[in-house]
């Protein structure tokens, strides 16, 4: 298949199609996933969180175990694909600053970072090979990241990833204002962060994120400028997506009633898949728990009503009896399981009808 559509230059990486799968975590996008995507010439995200079974394990350990288990999985996508191969990693994360290292440490294509304004991340990635890709919500956390690490660190990002209020897991919005709706389109935010984006020589690469699900949409976000777009919803549906089988299943079996905005532990909205245990949380319930690790900054485990770890790790392994299940707001669109290739294969072809 001849692909003819404008390839992604991020510095000097090649990306053809122009398409980030996003990361996914906790332990949904890892290696099998990563590497797939990257076969196919797209960008392969693992993400970061959660990767080690730490659930049990006193906060002395969880640090390592995670750092562990992020190098076996950059390794092993690296083993399986010569592709490009990046992880996201999230500014709210206690553990953030050790799995940057750790990611540095194994050389990875790029780092894509978000749920917070990730300032100080060029102090910890000196190697200029490595790609730093802040994800944003606004113009100006887009203006502030690029001011601070232009002045602190000599540096400015590679590329930007704009998402919007669409997109699956946390949200960077106010929580009233993505559930009545008024949160910026994704349409507005890119005009207003190209404008940004094309002030530097050269132009920063901005990429589109947060409901992208089709050709037709990626086709609509180049024309308006986009050099690229990240997926995540799409890939969860794929035969070589690490998560379980249960978790894929929620998006193929969900109605487009099954979506709701909860307020999570961490302090943003996030779009989940209904359940028994959403219901609970709505409702107030809370879910008696011991917190040994403290895995995000921003999260008070005194306070929290449940363990947002644990609701995610138990999605991941199957549980959904008691977990969620994050999603983007087009999941229910998802209707079978497909192979990586011919997903990429499809979008490709769709996309070229429409540019």
């Amino acid at each position: 298949m001849k692909k003819s559509l404008p390839a992604l230059h991020i510095a000097d990486l090649t990306i053809d199609p122009p398409i980030i799968q996003g990361g996914m975590g906790v332990r949904v996008s890892r290696s099998g996933l990563a590497a797939a995507v990257a076969n196919e010439g797209c960008v392969g995200v693992i993400a970061g969180v959660g990767l080690g079974k730490f659930e049990n394990l006193p906060r002395s350990e969880y640090e390592q175990v995670n750092n562990d288990a992020l190098r076996k999985e950059i390794r092993k996508a690296k083993s399986m694909s010569k592709g490009v191969i990046g992880v996201n990693l999230m500014v709210a994360l206690s553990n953030y600053e050790p799995l940057i290292r750790t990611a540095v440490e194994e050389d990875v294509d790029l780092i894509i970072s978000g749920a917070g304004l990730p300032l100080e991340l060029p102090k910890y990635v000196t190697k200029k090979s490595i790609k730093l890709v802040p994800i944003v919500s606004s113009a100006r956390a887009f203006k502030i990241i690029c001011s601070k690490w232009k002045r602190n660190f000599s540096r400015l990002p590679n590329a930007v990833i704009v998402e919007g209020s669409k997109a699956g897991g946390h949200i960077g919005y106010d929580f009233q204002e993505v559930v009545e709706g008024k949160a910026p389109s994704l349409d507005e935010l890119m005009i207003e962060i190209l404008k940004v984006a094309k002030k530097f020589d050269p132009d920063i690469p901005v990429i589109a994120a947060g409901g992208v699900f089709d050709g037709k949409d990626i086709a609509h976000y180049l024309k308006l400028g986009a050099s690229g777009v990240q997926m995540g919803t799409r890939f969860v549906c794929t035969d070589e997506c690490d998560v379980h089988e249960n978790f894929k299943q929620a998006y193929i079996d969900a109605g487009k009633d099954d979506f709701v905005i909860i307020k999570s532990p961490v302090g943003l909205p996030g779009r989940v898949i209904k359940s028994k245990f959403v219901e609970g949380i709505i409702e107030g319930q809370t879910m008696p728990k011991a917190c040994n690790y403290r895995c995000l900054k921003t999260c008070n485990p005194k306070l929290a009503p449940y363990c947002i770890a644990k609701a995610l790790t138990n999605a991941a392994e199957g549980n959904l009896e008691e977990g969620y299940v994050f999603a983007g707001s087009n999941a229910h669109r998802c209707t079978e399981i497909v192979s990586v290739k011919k997903l990429v294969h499809d979008l490709v072809e769709e996309t070229k009808e429409y540019l």
